[in-house]
């Protein structure tokens, strides 16, 4: 299924690295910029994701360097990311809990990583395959639409979708999910107007097959 998505993607045009993985081999896995990363892309695409990371990585190289950053600087250098008096904030709150906490190390488990101020599932997970290489699911908002779409599960929320997908799929796959199916998600399957007729998924597609009954 990985591998069919990727060849529509190359079908339709040549797939551009979504802003986890641009981080991921760029700074190879950094797991702060991960997680900062990881934060600054809710709600924004992913060049504005990429922007803001480089943005504020470039005044501010350390942990500690962010604790002690002016919040309303580092506002300024995230603002491409949108909601940036909240992420700001976050940013701050996150980097100080890491130095109590961790000693400055970003945790590379689930249990600890949801400690964190404002850090949910996706993100966790997000930190654990494109920081750490460990397998996990993070479902955002493609990998949420694209399953149920497909059928791969039926599913109100991405927590319990995240639930089907790792029940479903055997985990050597996992770390390969999220970033294929954004990649998916942002070419072929988008939100509104999918471009069902280049999907080479499109005769197992719950959705195409409703779309077909329907016309």
């Amino acid at each position: 299924m990985l591998d069919t998505m990727l060849a529509t993607i190359n079908k339709v045009k040549p797939p551009r690295l979504t802003a986890l993985k641009e981080l991921q081999e760029e700074e190879s896995g950094d797991p702060l910029q991960i997680l900062i990363g990881t934060i600054l892309s809710a709600r924004t695409r992913d060049e504005n994701t990429t922007v803001a990371v480089r943005n504020l990585f470039a005044k501010y190289k350390t942990i500690k360097q962010l604790r002690n950053a002016d919040t309303k600087e580092i506002e300024k250098l995230i603002k491409p990311a949108g909601f940036y008096r909240v992420k700001a904030r976050r940013i701050k709150d996150v980097a100080n809990m890491l130095l109590e906490e961790y000693a400055g190390k970003v945790p590379d488990n689930i249990d600890e990583l949801l400690t964190l101020p404002g850090v949910g599932r996706k993100t966790a997970n997000c930190v654990l395959v494109y920081a750490f290489n460990k397998p996990a699911v993070p479902v955002d908002t493609h990998v949420h639409r694209i399953a149920n779409r497909l059928g791969l599960v039926e599913t109100k929320t991405p927590e319990q979708t995240e639930i089907e997908l790792t029940s479903k799929i055997d985990s050597k796959y996992w770390t390969k999910i999220n970033d294929t199916f954004v990649m998916f998600g942002q070419t072929i399957c988008r939100p509104v107007g999918p471009l069902c007729q280049h999907c080479l998924l499109k005769r197992s597609c719950k959705y195409y097959r409703q779309l077909k009954s329907s016309s």
